[in-house]
């Protein structure tokens, strides 16, 4: 069974340097773009790939992402509440450039890469990738050949980094640091995903975006 992991396309607060966590924000004019972008690419894909089922997190940058695929498809769209993002606490909907100014020893800590330090009022990385994995691994066992999911960075690299190790060679520092200012995964990328195993097919892929 082959995953095909996005990343959402491009939000409004992407454009603006905040940090999302699960603020339910929506795409930008360019984040709506790519969202056809994924559509088209799904509309091309070979003959011999059927999309069985598309899953999305229940956040509306995801969600938006995940429709515009499931028109261009007639598919039904599924959610599934664990591949939300980061549950980023107090750092929500701050300026990252602001964020070490307004909460000093939090962004230290969070800095310092212990995977157990929550933020206050949200969770660790640890957390985020045991939910992540059990959200693909879940995912996995669903009775379909082709599925596209639909999540977000943070959670998809730590996801990754859970089931694949940190030292695999395609996600090196992303899996070892998920939910940074600078995530490893583009907006609506494409990330390959087969099982049983998993294997890492193809990571965070951006061909669909510049082609015609």
């Amino acid at each position: 069974m082959r995953q095909y992991l996005v990343r959402h396309g491009e939000s409004v607060y992407n454009v603006e340097s905040r940090v999302q966590g699960q603020a339910d924000v929506p795409l930008s004019e360019v984040g709506r773009g790519q969202a056809e972008a994924l559509a088209g690419w799904a509309r091309s894909l070979p003959a011999d790939v059927t999309i069985d089922e598309i899953w999305s997190s229940p956040l509306a940058r995801a969600r938006e992402t995940a429709t515009a695929i499931a028109l261009a498809l007639g598919l039904p769209l599924l959610v599934e509440d664990a591949l939300a993002e980061l549950h980023a606490g107090i750092f929500q909907g701050h300026l990252w450039a602001d964020l070490e100014a307004a909460f000093p020893a939090e962004v230290a800590r969070w800095r310092s890469g212990d995977a157990d330090y929550a933020i206050p009022g949200g969770e660790s990385r640890a957390g985020l990738a045991a939910r992540g994995r059990a959200a693909l691994e879940k995912l996995a066992h669903r009775p379909a050949r082709h599925m596209i999911v639909v999540a977000h960075g943070g959670v998809l690299t730590a996801a990754l980094g859970s089931l694949l190790g940190p030292s695999h060679p395609l996600l090196a520092e992303a899996a070892e640091r998920p939910f940074t200012k600078l995530p490893a995964l583009a907006n609506a990328s494409l990330t390959l995903l087969d099982w049983p195993g998993p294997e890492l097919v193809a990571f965070n892929e951006t061909a669909h975006l510049t082609g015609p």
